[in-house]
């Protein structure tokens, strides 16, 4: 074979192996940027079932953090955060759903893993999620060093499930555990006097001491901490930059005043503003 046609064959059978790959595969298609842009609105996934994250208010409208970063992104693709569809579905549909292209992207109070990171891209995180332990104002104990210091002596309130025992007594090893079927049990558990503190969720923490304003207190303490991201298809790059720039700024730039808005709704806090200067992520 001649110089040439060697060459020839190998630049052939390099466009054959760069084609087959999923990222060269989008890019002939059309970046999911351009298709957005084009229809003129995004349509994204998320649930209706889980406040603060995703529920829908007395309007019959949905709301909640999941759905403000969907109207984030949605203000920065058209300068219109309503420019935006909400797909409802269900935590199981929440990769299916990217995979086959019924949604954009999903945002539904989704943990980062490994394993998912197989299936989907994760977007940069929105949002930190831990375990705490939630008390009645006015209460014996004043804190988590107090609740751990009565070691056998508390009852801690725990949704029900096979890890609730191990996790509580990561924090509070001597604590009795009650475990229950659902979020509204354990709180009554609190207000009768049945148990000292409920363990869960830091945001449902968050979002029932905003609902119920100087009856609780957060012990101030987390743990067991999991990232939630949004998620969208692989092999995409040019559409994950595009929502990871979004979010960055919505954190820290631009659109901050929307990110700290929605962040005072549903989880109760003032969020400090950006350090102006260099910034502290490249520190």
């Amino acid at each position: 074979m001649s110089m040439t046609l060697r060459a020839g064959a190998i630049a052939l059978a390099s466009a054959i192996l760069l084609s087959a790959t999923p990222g060269f595969a989008q890019q002939q298609s059309g970046s999911t940027l351009d298709k957005i842009l084009a229809r003129g609105h995004l349509i994204v996934g998320s649930g209706s079932t889980n406040p603060p994250w995703h529920f829908k208010g007395a309007d019959d409208k949905l709301q909640g953090f999941d759905i403000d970063m969907g109207h984030i992104i949605a203000k920065a693709l058209f300068d219109d955060p309503n420019k935006v569809e909400y797909v409802n579905q269900s935590s199981d549909a929440r990769i299916p759903n990217i995979t086959t292209g019924k949604v954009d992207i999903t945002c539904q109070f989704m943990t980062v893993t490994g394993a998912r990171a197989q299936q989907v891209a994760f977007t940069i995180p929105y949002y930190r999620e831990g375990v705490g332990l939630m008390m009645k104002a006015g209460g014996p104990y004043a804190d988590f060093a107090a609740l751990k210091a009565a070691g056998a002596k508390v009852t801690i309130a725990v949704l029900q499930n096979v890890y609730a025992e191990a996790m509580v007594h990561a924090a509070l090893p001597e604590a009795k555990v009650d475990q229950y079927d659902s979020q509204d049990l354990i709180y009554q558990a609190l207000n009768s006097g049945r148990a000292d503190a409920v363990a869960t969720d830091q945001s449902s923490i968050a979002w029932f001491m905003t609902q119920n304003q100087g009856r609780y207190v957060d012990a101030g303490y987390g743990w067991n901490p999991q990232t939630y991201a949004c998620a969208v298809k692989r092999g995409d790059q040019d559409w994950l930059n595009f929502v990871n720039t979004a979010l960055h700024e919505a954190m820290t730039g631009v659109e901050f005043d929307t990110y700290a808005k929605s962040f005072k709704t549903w989880f109760g806090k003032d969020l400090p503003p950006p350090q102006i200067g260099f910034p502290i992520e490249f520190k």
